[in-house]
């Protein structure tokens, strides 16, 4: 086995880590994650699958046992990271950061987390290292896809609820953030493995966003909201250009006072062509709350219509 094995895995439990409850409102479900206590102010890392949908956030400290309301402060879909800050948090303890740049294959890790979302201490599985740079395709159940890249692999057991815990070195430091599939998140791989973003490209997106430095691919602030779920294309609109099926609309929504119905194929959002529910999840994200935006679309008798509607807000995509 390369790398060098020698070291035992470390012990729980370590610093820094807090269990996440999200509300998803509008699906009527609820679901659980695990981050990481990055300031003792309370900014937390975790993946952006965790809080995707969210309309309410409580999180709990591990260390202290307090619970917290927290906001989402930004994400990048195409990287699965996720920034939020726990309201009226000081004194945290943070966790212990390393590097990921010197890993290797073979090479001893522990994951932590909230396996099955049951809470309280933290769950651990140990492993090694088993591939590095590696990308794999996430879906969910809204229809949207990401290909992530540049992850580190693990045949440690990650469990649905450890997504955004820890993945440590023998010395108990963070080098990776388990990306864990479960529930409505997905991958697209027949390996039973598990997968951890490198910590620091997470915590370089993370800076970002605190800073609220823009870039491509990282969103910051409020997140805009259009109140529609969408399919995939219909064979019915055989003649229709591209676009998605509206299967519902969110009463009370923007799209709702536009005129279009479930049903109607939506082509076009802000002056771009709507090809797949990830495309149209791409395009919602790059705006924010108030903005006015053009939408066209086909209804089922193959009319075309136009609106302008203004954004409201809503959950993380």
């Amino acid at each position: 086995m390369a790398g060098g094995a020698t070291a035992a895995p470390v012990a729980t439990p370590i610093p820094g880590i807090v269990d996440i409850y999200t509300n998803l409102g509008y699906q009527g479900e609820a679901a659980a994650g695990t981050g990481i206590v990055l300031s003792s102010s309370g900014v937390v890392l975790t993946n952006n699958h965790v809080i995707r949908g969210a309309t309410s956030i409580k999180v709990v400290d591990l260390d202290n046992g307090h619970t917290y309301k927290a906001k989402v402060l930004g994400y990048a879909l195409g990287q699965d990271i996720a920034a939020i800050q726990l309201t009226d948090a000081s004194g945290l303890q943070t966790a212990r950061l390393g590097s990921s740049s010197d890993l290797k294959v073979g090479q001893l890790v522990t994951t932590h987390g909230n396996a099955g979302g049951v809470g309280g201490t933290p769950s651990s599985a140990s492993g090694h290292v088993t591939g590095l740079g590696r990308s794999i395709t996430a879906r969910d159940d809204s229809g949207n896809s990401e290909r992530l890249t540049g992850l580190i692999e693990t045949d440690a057991d990650l469990q649905p609820g450890d997504s955004g815990g820890p993945m440590v070195n023998s010395a108990g430091q963070v080098i990776g953030m388990d990306t864990a599939a479960g529930g409505s998140f997905t991958f697209e791989s027949s390996a039973s493995r598990g997968y951890a973003v490198p910590i620091g490209k997470a915590t370089k997106i993370v800076t970002r966003i605190v800073a609220g430095t823009a870039a491509q691919g990282i969103h910051i602030g409020k997140t805009a909201f259009i109140g529609v779920s969408v399919g995939g294309s219909d064979p019915y609109y055989w003649q229709a250009p591209s676009g998605v099926v509206v299967s519902d609309i969110v009463a009370g929504s923007p799209i709702a006072r536009s005129g279009i119905s479930a049903g109607d194929l939506l082509t076009s959002f802000d002056g771009k062509t709507v090809s797949s529910p990830t495309r149209l999840t791409s395009l919602v994200v790059t705006k924010h709350p108030g903005d006015a935006v053009k939408i066209r679309w086909l209804d089922q008798f193959g009319r075309a219509h136009t609106a302008t509607v203004r954004l409201g807000e809503g959950p993380p995509q």
